[in-house]
């Protein structure tokens, strides 16, 4: 795995650009539109968001826990250290998603407490000092924990498969950037964009005209 690792204003501008966009992109969803599969087998749309949701609230107080600890990740290892068995069996979290997300009166409600949640984030975030990060068991710099939730909001953004909306470019270089330390190779030029970014992680078909390599899809 080749080491990435991002500056905290380079991470902060990266993820408080993506997270607006992710919110932006639920907006106007209507509740069939939120009952539609997602790009994540077995997710709905409210469930990706319903996902994104929770992360957030993690996330943010992951972020509060200060450390003098050296980082032991960056923000390509910290997709090594996974904190539960997910990618082995995905079924029980699947089902949590949808017991969680049952609970909303309209799919709607979900979109709004995604936006409220978002705001106290970025009320957190924006305007803060460095600092290193502990979370999951993990240290990281703040610049390279930002850059790992700007690729967890950009890869579910994609997930959210809507038309005429995509992650921040900016958002998306990281992710390829994230793709490719973890891999080891780069994604081929014939995969550009967020069609490379699904194909790489295995959201969709890799391209019969485009040279496979052994190291892809990884997991995110």
């Amino acid at each position: 795995m080749r080491s990435l690792s991002f500056s905290h204003s380079e991470g902060l501008d990266l993820f408080l650009g993506q997270l607006e966009a992710f919110v932006d992109a639920t907006q106007g969803l209507s509740d069939m539109d939120l009952l539609q599969p997602s790009m994540c087998s077995g997710w709905s749309r409210l469930d990706a968001v319903v996902h994104v949701r929770a992360g957030l609230e993690e996330m943010m107080a992951g972020y509060l826990t200060h450390t003098t600890s050296d980082p032991n990740h960056d923000a390509a290892s910290h997709w090594s250290n996974h904190p539960d068995d997910r990618d082995v069996d995905p079924v029980p979290h699947i089902l949590w998603l949808r017991r969680t997300a049952s609970a909303y009166g309209r799919p709607s409600a979900a979109v709004r407490h995604l936006e409220a949640v978002g705001d106290r984030v970025r009320q957190v975030v924006a305007g803060s000092a460095d600092r290193r990060v502990e979370f999951q068991n993990m240290t990281l710099t703040g610049g390279d924990f930002l850059a790992t939730w700007t690729v967890e909001l950009a890869v579910h953004h994609l997930d959210l498969a809507l038309r005429g909306s995509s992650p921040t470019t900016e958002s998306l270089d990281v992710t390829k950037r994230t793709i490719e330390a973890i891999a080891m190779h780069s994604i081929p030029n014939g995969l550009s964009g967020g069609q490379g970014v699904l194909a790489a992680l295995g959201r969709t078909p890799w391209p019969s005209q485009v040279p496979a390599h052994p190291s892809y899809p990884v997991s995110l």
